[in-house]
């Protein structure tokens, strides 16, 4: 192992020891209790089944393990359409191999790319706790002996696993549905946005070209939160080995969501092998995480929900841990908006297998892990394939993976990567603690020191953008957008016009409290930005024309002002009454109010 992956892990396990342990008791205690449904009383029973057809006999009577179907669906979001058939196909499956199914409950499931720059985003990032508290009301019916969660996108699967981990007595399998097929380039894409932003072309051209690359079923083909939420899946053993980038509906995807079934099945307590998640999800599992995301470029906003998700399960991780694992851990993969592929041609380069044996063999992965697939990662080094044993029907068998990258352009060993360190660096200041994703950002951005013009709101920087206000070197500072102030939005549609100017060869960069896209990439941005605007954090006491320096290489952000000026000056105020109301953002008052920093996952239940 190598030596800083096995410290940082030490110290998270050393840091975690009376939470973890608290965690580990309750579920134990959840667990010694048995299967939920001995202890239902007919009367609760005759409830759980009254609508269970053909199944009711076999739940009632426990003639073998009942699965819950904890699913996302809704068909706005591509990428959770395909789930509309999966409950029938689980039922189908679990009947024929002597076990139920009941779709236990439903989350919501928003899409930033319709809300991104839409009042609707300030919703965004609550709507992970929200996910976690619907998951919990599905589960609270205490009937089921493991669960299945359908989800794939940016929130959805971060609230699905704050969830599993609560009721971490129970086995949890995670079943993806995929992405949609290679449509118009992700460069091609940007390119049109940037030439809408310049006033080039016109909304006509503009709609064609996204609808071009946003074309069908399945999960958008950029490697942006969703597709980084499959990668960590795989990774932290919550996936059937190779699952997460087989495209809908397809024979091996709905082959695979049957042996998801198989597995959930097979891992309860009423078995021999009994898996609960609370076992799978350790210090070892979110370290292996955390490697996966700085080999890929992986989204930022994993920096939050990482925190969030092991804290459900009593683990405390710190952004430090990630910027130390990620000094170590090789850039090994180029997938938009850190190269030109997509996840498709990721995959059919080699994927997760060949990524996870590498990672392996170089000492940077916990291979003595629990997984829902058994003991140990290296099983996640194989994938998939559908063969017809003995003249029967197709079944999933895994077989090796790539032993080498079918494409070093996209997917590279990991003593030959595209860069030695990950995407990730901390920065410190007299601003505050940030992050930065430098992976998408070219080197020569990477340091930037220019007066800054500050805003308060996403309108206010295109504005000033169209009228040319920006068109120098500027740090473009966007402050009141921290959890405790109006959600913390994205603020993924101001990069076509800071890429503009930054193409028109000014130094440009941005400087928030609020989130960008894990499709941004680009111009350098410092975000997630600690303390935010709204708790009197120094970002607040910026004025136009304050010389901000941004160096990535050395891991700072400062106002470049005299300390003692600084510190003197108020505080920045702002009015957001108007981000608090409409569009349903009025019942989150009491989200806000609770809501905890950034470095602690910007999270309400953990």
């Amino acid at each position: 192992m190598q030596s800083t992956i096995a410290a940082v892990t030490e110290r998270i396990r050393e840091r975690s020891r009376a939470q973890r342990t608290a965690y580990l008791a309750r579920c134990q205690k959840a667990a010694e209790a048995g299967p939920a449904r001995a202890h239902l009383s007919c009367s609760n029973m005759a409830h759980v089944t009254a609508a269970s057809g053909p199944d009711q006999l076999a739940i009632a009577h426990e003639q073998g393990p009942n699965l819950a179907i904890v699913t996302a669906y809704n068909d706005m979001l591509s990428a959770h359409q395909p789930y509309a058939t999966y409950p029938e196909l689980i039922k189908e499956a679990a009947r024929a191999a002597g076990g139920t199914a009941q779709v236990a409950g439903g989350v919501p499931a928003m899409c930033d790319g319709v809300t991104q720059g839409q009042p609707g985003m300030e919703l965004s990032l609550f709507s992970r706790d929200v996910i976690a508290l619907a998951a919990g009301v599905a589960l609270s019916h205490n009937c089921y002996d493991a669960a299945l969660f359908l989800g794939i996108c940016d929130k959805i699967v971060p609230g699905l696993v704050m969830a599993a981990a609560s009721f971490g007595h129970l086995p949890a399998v995670f079943v993806p549905a995929g992405p949609m097929t290679t449509g118009q380039s992700n460069a091609e894409k940007a390119r049109v946005r940037q030439q809408f932003a310049a006033g080039e072309i016109g909304r006509d051209e503009l709609l064609k070209a996204e609808m071009a690359s946003y074309h069908g079923p399945g999960t958008c083909t950029f490697y942006g939160t969703a597709n980084s939420n499959q990668l960590l899946m795989e990774f932290m053993g919550l996936h059937l080995p190779g699952a997460s980038f087989v495209n809908p509906h397809t024979p091996l995807r709905d082959a695979l969501t049957t042996a998801a079934t198989h597995r959930a099945l097979a891992i309860t307590a009423k078995g021999n092998d009994y898996v609960p998640v609370s076992q799978v999800l350790d210090e070892r599992a979110f370290v292996n995480g955390i490697v996966g995301l700085n080999a890929t470029g992986g989204s930022t906003n994993h920096v939050l929900h990482l925190v969030a998700m092991a804290r459900a399960a009593g683990i405390l991780l710190e952004w430090q841990d990630m910027a130390d694992i990620s000094a170590v851990v090789p850039l090994m993969a180029r997938v938009y908006p850190n190269g030109l592929a997509d996840v498709n041609q990721f995959h059919a380069a080699g994927g997760l297998g060949y990524l996870i044996g590498e990672l392996l063999s170089a000492g940077l992965l916990h291979g003595d892990v629990t997984t829902v697939a058994g003991p140990g990662l290296d099983r996640y080094t194989q994938e998939p394939k559908l063969v017809a044993e003995d003249g029967g029907e197709d079944q999933v068998v895994w077989k090796a993976g790539a032993g080498e990258s079918g494409d070093r352009q996209i997917l590279r060993p990991a003593d030959d990567p595209f860069q030695a360190t990950g995407g990730l660096r901390l920065l410190n200041g007299n601003l505050g603690q940030a992050v930065i994703k430098v992976s998408a950002v070219k080197p020569e951005h990477h340091f930037i020191e220019a007066p800054c013009r500050v805003f308060h709101d996403q309108a206010a920087v295109k504005a000033a953008f169209q009228a040319g206000d920006l068109d120098r070197d500027v740090v473009v500072v966007v402050r009141f957008q921290g959890p405790k102030a109006n959600g913390m939005p994205e603020l993924h549609s101001l990069t076509p016009s800071l890429a503009v100017v930054q193409d028109r060869g000014h130094k440009v960069a941005l400087v928030t409290d609020g989130r960008m896209s894990g499709a941004s990439g680009k111009v350098p941005a410092a975000i997630h930005l600690c303390p935010e605007a709204e708790e009197g954090g120094p970002i607040a006491r910026l004025r136009d024309g304050d010389v901000v320096r941004l160096d990535a290489a050395a891991g700072t952000l400062a106002a470049l002002v005299d300390g003692a000026e600084f510190a003197a000056r108020p505080l920045a105020r702002e009015d957001l009454s108007a981000s608090h109301e409409g569009l349903g953002r009025e019942l989150f008052q009491a989200f806000r109010a609770r809501v905890g920093s950034a470095d602690k996952g910007a999270a309400v239940v953990v």
